[in-house]
C-alpha cells in the first residue's frame, strides 16, 4: 500500500533518526575531500571500498544496497532499504490515446507523463487542471483530453506559443499563460476550482505550488517533485511541524544527494562525464601540490569541447581560468593517471553515502506531505513508474475530505 495519513508522521521520523544519526556518513562528498571524517572509524570499509576498480564502482552505482561490503556498511544497506520502501499507487488504463498527443515528445518523457496520468485517481470528478510549469503542455493535454478545461503555466514565451498552437491543432480547451510562478502575481491565477499537477518540477517551484494551492482551497493536486537544491535560500526551509522541530540542516550541497544518480545516461555521455571527473580530480590533486594547501578548489562548468583538449593544455587553461601560476608537474602521464585511480576512489567511496539518497528524497518528500495534512489534506505517497525510468518517481496525491 502506498503511504498514507496515519502512516506518514512514523516514517518521517524514523528517517529523521536514522539521517541525523548518521550524517557523518553521508554529508562529506570524497569528490573534494581526500580522505573522510569516517574513514577512522571504519578502516577496513575505507579500504575495501578504495581497492575496487572504476567499472566496480559503476555496476553498483544504482543498487549500492546489494554490495557485500565490509560492515557497517550491509546495516545501513538493510535499515535504508526498509525505511525507503514505498509502493506503486493504484493506476487505470488509459484508453488508445491518439499519436498527435505525443508528437514532438521524446519516448521516456512520453512514458513519464503517461505513468503520471495514470496514477491520478481522485474521489471528485476533475474539471479543470492546472498544469504548473507546463512547458509545452504535454502533461495537461493528455489529461484534458476528456474535455476538461486546461490552464498551462509557464515561463518561456516561445514554449507557450508552441503550446497553444498544439492545443488548438488538437481542439484542447486550453489557455497557455505566461507566468512566472515564483512571482508576487502568481497566486492570482490559482482558484478553488483548479486541480494542479506538476510533474518534475524543480525546488522553489513545486514548493510554491503546494503553498499557494492550499492557500486557495484547491481541491485536488498531484506533484512529482524533482531537483530539491533548486532553491533560493542557503539553507533548506522547512515545511511541517515535524520537520521544522528536527535537528537535521539541509544546505543546498546536502539536496543534491538524491539526484546523484542517473539512469538515462548512454555509452558516450557516461565516457565524456568520467573524464572530465578525472581530469577535474587530477588538476585538483596538482593545484594542492603546487599551492601547498590541502582545500578543494572549485573550478567552473566547462564545455564539453575542453575534452578535445590534451590534457596538459586543459591543466594549463584551467590553472589560467582560475587566474593560478602553477609549475608544470614531474609527469603530466602521472598526474592524469592519478586522476583516473582518484577517480575510482570517490565513485566507490560514493556507494556508502548513496545508500543515503532514497532516504533523504522520501525525507523531503514526506516534510510535504505532512504539511498539507496539516492544512486539512488527505494525502497519498508512492510511485508512478519504474525506477529505471526515471529515479524521480515519487508522487504526492493530495485531496481535500
Amino acid at each position: 500500500m502506498p503511504l498514507t495519513g496515519p502512516d506518514l508522521l512514523p516514517r518521517f521520523l524514523a528517517l529523521d533518526d536514522f539521517l541525523v544519526a548518521h550524517q557523518a556518513l553521508w554529508r562529506p562528498k570524497p569528490f573534494t575531500s581526500l580522505s573522510l571524517p569516517w574513514e577512522r572509524d571504519h578502516p577496513e570499509l575505507a579500504r575495501w571500498l578504495r581497492a575496487r576498480s572504476l567499472e566496480q564502482a559503476e555496476a553498483n552505482h544504482n543498487q549500492p544496497h546489494l554490495l557485500e561490503a565490509p560492515a557497517p556498511f550491509p546495516e545501513l544497506a538493510a535499515t535504508a532499504q526498509a525505511l525507503s520502501m514505498l509502493d506503486e499507487l493504484p493506476g487505470h488504463d488509459l484508453e488508445a490515446l491518439s499519436p498527435r498527443l505525443s508528437l514532438d515528445v521524446p519516448g521516456r518523457k512520453w512514458q513519464q507523463i503517461e505513468a503520471f496520468s495514470q496514477r491520478l485517481a481522485f474521489r471528485q470528478p476533475t474539471t479543470h487542471w492546472l498544469d504548473w510549469c507546463a512547458g509545452k503542455g504535454h502533461l495537461g493535454r493528455l489529461l484534458a483530453r476528456d474535455g476538461s478545461r486546461l490552464t498551462c503555466l509557464e515561463q518561456d514565451a516561445a514554449l507557450i506559443e508552441a503550446g497553444q498552437q498544439m492545443s488548438q491543432r488538437l481542439h484542447i480547451d486550453a489557455q497557455h499563460l505566461q507566468q512566472d510562478v515564483l512571482a508576487a502575481d502568481a497566486a492570482t491565477r490559482l482558484h478553488a476550482e483548479h486541480s494542479p499537477v506538476a510533474l518534475h518540477a524543480c525546488g522553489d517551484l513545486h514548493v510554491r505550488l503546494l503553498q499557494l494551492a492550499s492557500a486557495k482551497g484547491c481541491r485536488q493536486l498531484a506533484v512529482a517533485p524533482c531537483c530539491y537544491n533548486r532553491i533560493g535560500a542557503a539553507q533548506y526551509q522547512a515545511l511541517s511541524t515535524a520537520a521544522r522541530q528536527s535537528t537535521l540542516q539541509l544546505s543546498r550541497s546536502d539536496l543534491g544527494l538524491p539526484l546523484s544518480e542517473t539512469v538515462t545516461a548512454g555509452q558516450r555521455q557516461r565516457q565524456q562525464r568520467d573524464q572530465s571527473m578525472a581530469r577535474r580530480l587530477a588538476f585538483d590533486l596538482w593545484q594542492r601540490d603546487q599551492r601547498g594547501s590541502d582545500d578543494y578548489l572549485p573550478t567552473p562548468s566547462l564545455p564539453v569541447s575542453w575534452l578535445a583538449k590534451d590534457f596538459p593544455s586543459y591543466c594549463r587553461d584551467l590553472a589560467e581560468l582560475k587566474a593560478l601560476s602553477l609549475h608544470a608537474p614531474h609527469s603530466w602521464d602521472e598526474l592524469e593517471a592519478a586522476g583516473w585511480l582518484r577517480l575510482a576512489q570517490v565513485r566507490n567511496l560514493e556507494l556508502l553515502r548513496n545508500l543515503f539518497r532514497r532516504p533523504l528524497e522520501l525525507w523531503l518528500l514526506l516534510d510535504r506531505a505532512l504539511y498539507l495534512t496539516e492544512q486539512g489534506y488527505q494525502v497519498r505517497l508512492g510511485t508512478f513508474c519504474a525506477h529505471q525510468l526515471t529515479p524521480r518517481n515519487l508522487l504526492l496525491l493530495a485531496e481535500q475530505p
